[in-house]
């Protein structure tokens, strides 16, 4: 019996000095768990049963003349509530290993809402100037160190360019300079097309989704700017059985600052882009032309521009305010057939967004007045797709969210 409790003793100090001895590798968990309340105005655009807005809906007139889409809406949902696992491990190939693992209840669709879906998995290899992350996560044009800090989940689109992709990327940084090179895949966030929104056009392409950004940072300074490829195929076979190998290239670009003079923080962002439809903004494509035998189609990109903007200040008390303004600036060609895109009749849209945010301990109460407009009108097809006749219609979202974090 003696024998047994030294030797009991024993293992149990082996165990506790082999664990000060090593790191801590394995999974750490957090997140939060967020209920939000939401009133609007007006029917809009939405994703999950409202949850996730992009803008007004247009006037959509009954056999009396009132406006279907003129009445308001309230919704109670908790879907965004969210699980994050932070992973260590031991080095590799001489480099620093981590990983990251997260998913939320937002589903991926309407029809699977509540369902628990994949929003982060990836390693990460971390040299003396060099990492590589491969795996899925933000898209290099959503900047993780300065996107918007609004309450609505919508991240300040479609101003702010929103995507999460399968990729692989290389940062390289020396002082305070940070080359980023990507290479993107697409899945929940997608270009449209013939079949809809779909990844198969990017997959068909063979050419992934190329980026490259540089960063300055020092201090409360972050500055960069980024260019973006994409080249998609629409069609491998035309309506008459003919194949095709047509594609679409877009190229777009993105400049961003962030200035902090505590305890006020500065954020502002500018984006110009083709085809940026799978980053949940407006535009995309249309075709150009049809060869009338083969039924082959040519294509033109439409392109956009926004520019977004954000103050706040105090933290236990947080007061902020969002402002961001897009605008559909049309092709490169005259249109003669089908549009492929988000938002294709629309002209403009502006939102201004106010809030303020209680902080206490691992609880915070957040409010938000979201003010939306989006100018409706008609693409002109021999004016390259400028939107003509515009109409604005605007909604008011009043949001309270309660989060909890852990």
């Amino acid at each position: 019996m003696k024998k047994i409790i030294v030797l009991f003793f024993l293992t149990n100090i082996f165990v506790l000095f082999a664990q000060s001895e090593k790191p801590g590798f394995g999974i750490s968990f957090s997140g939060f768990v967020k209920t939000d309340i939401i009133y609007d105005s007006r029917q809009n655009v939405t994703i999950r049963e409202g949850h996730f807005l992009l803008y007004p809906q247009p006037e959509n007139f009954d056999v009396n003349g009132n406006d279907i889409n003129a009445n308001p809406g309230f919704n109670i949902l908790s879907i965004q509530s969210r699980l994050h696992g932070k992973i260590t491990g031991p080095d590799a190939f001489g480099a620093a290993t981590s990983g990251a693992l997260e998913g939320e209840f937002f589903g991926t669709s309407d029809g699977d809402i509540n369902g628990f879906r994949l929003r982060h998995a990836y390693v990460k290899f971390d040299w003396e100037n060099v990492s590589l992350l491969v795996g899925q996560t933000w898209h290099p044009m959503f900047i993780a160190e300065m996107y918007p800090g609004v309450v609505s989940f919508n991240t300040g689109v479609p101003f702010q360019p929103f995507s999460r992709n399968p990729q692989i990327r290389f940062t390289y940084s020396i002082d305070n300079l940070k080359l980023i090179l990507a290479a993107a895949s697409q899945r929940d966030f997608t270009s449209n097309g013939p079949d809809g929104f779909s990844s198969t056009y990017l997959r068909n392409s063979v050419t992934p989704n190329l980026h490259a950004q540089f960063q300055f940072s020092s201090g409360g300074t972050l500055i960069g700017a980024g260019v973006d490829y994409k080249n998609i195929t629409p069609r491998l076979a035309t309506t008459k059985k003919i194949e095709t190998d047509q594609s679409i290239t877009g190229i777009s670009a993105i400049g961003f600052v962030k200035f902090i003079f505590d305890p006020i923080i500065i954020k502002a962002e500018a984006v110009y882009g083709n085809n940026l439809a799978d980053q949940l903004m407006l535009g995309g494509y249309a075709v150009k032309s049809t060869n009338s035998i083969s039924g082959v189609e040519e294509y033109t990109p439409m392109s956009v521009y926004s520019i977004w903007g954000e103050i706040s200040t105090g933290k236990e008390i947080e007061f902020a305010i969002f402002g961001g303004y897009t605008k559909n600036i049309g092709a490169e060609s005259n249109i003669s057939g089908a549009y492929y895109g988000r938002g294709i009749n629309l002209d403009n849209v502006y939102r201004i967004s106010p809030r303020v945010q209680l902080n206490s301990g691992k609880t915070r109460i957040s409010t938000e007045l979201e003010y939306t407009s989006a100018g409706y009108g008609t693409p002109n097809n021999l004016n390259k797709g400028i939107v003509e006749d515009i109409k604005n219609v605007s909604n008011v979202r009043l949001l309270l969210a309660i989060f909890y974090f852990f």
